[in-house]
């Protein structure tokens, strides 16, 4: 459950928040609604390319906690968001090569906080994360980073793999882990290196793996199979850092 201040109901206080450009992550209308309010909502919410839920009217009052909604509930960002080019500009302003994390559809909200502290932790300049099928900053999402979401900026984008060829284009090349890849400790990580996080069950997608420069494996020497996806970053992400210092 998110926190009050995460939420906006009733259709003239998130018809403003559209329009003033507020961090609106999602938005819940009710089903079957069609009048003008609710269609001015539509084009601004298509607009800014946000997800959108067509949902039951109890569903609505479990979200906002009353039955107030007017048939619209809004999810906000309980922090701003950043651009791709702010995070490559904070690496040069430390005089660094770029470090950046980039999640593709990590979905558990304390996941994602989880892994902005290990980006802080470890150095890296931001975090990219997807604007589609993927959690945002939610207050879960901040309390989990346990603060470290006040120092390490997070962008958001449509396109993963978009994102990736762009930063290509700026010298960045990039690694994600899969079990079938090449043994992580291994590989040469220094340099302006991304590192791309995967979903927590289907791991990094095919489009987005394609787009990855080296596929790196963690060794597994017990009965279980794999990490969680905050860990298997962790892993990653020191060995990167271990690559930084010995090149420095």
């Amino acid at each position: 459950m998110r926190s009050e201040d995460s939420i906006i109901y009733g259709r003239n206080a998130v018809i403003e928040a559209l329009r003033a450009d507020r961090p609106v992550e999602r938005l819940f209308l009710l089903k079957g609604s069609e009048d003008g309010p609710i269609k001015t909502m539509l084009r601004e919410a298509k607009k800014r390319h946000l997800q959108m839920d067509f949902v039951t009217r109890e569903r609505l009052t479990q979200l906002c906690g009353n039955d107030g909604h007017q048939g619209v509930v809004a999810f906000v960002a309980a922090f701003s968001y950043v651009t791709v080019e702010d995070i490559l500009k904070r690496a040069e302003e430390r005089h660094e090569e770029p470090f950046i994390f980039i999640l593709d559809e990590i979905e558990d909200p304390h996941n994602l906080g989880a892994i902005i502290r290990t980006a802080n932790a470890s150095g890296a300049h931001g975090v990219i994360i997807a604007k589609h099928h993927a959690v945002g900053l939610s207050p879960a999402a901040v309390k989990a980073s346990a603060g470290a979401v006040n120092f390490t900026p997070v962008a958001q984008v449509t396109n993963i793999s978009k994102t990736i060829e762009m930063l290509k284009e700026k010298g960045l090349w990039f690694v994600c882990a899969d079990m079938d890849g090449e043994m992580l400790f291994q590989m040469n990580l220094s340099g302006p290196i991304g590192l791309v996080v995967g979903n927590e069950g289907k791991g990094v997608s095919p489009l987005v793996k394609k787009h990855c420069d080296y596929i790196a494996s963690i060794p597994m020497c017990g009965e279980i199979e794999s990490l969680n996806a905050s860990v298997a970053c962790g892993v990653v992400a020191y060995e990167i850092v271990r690559a930084r210092m010995k090149q420095s």
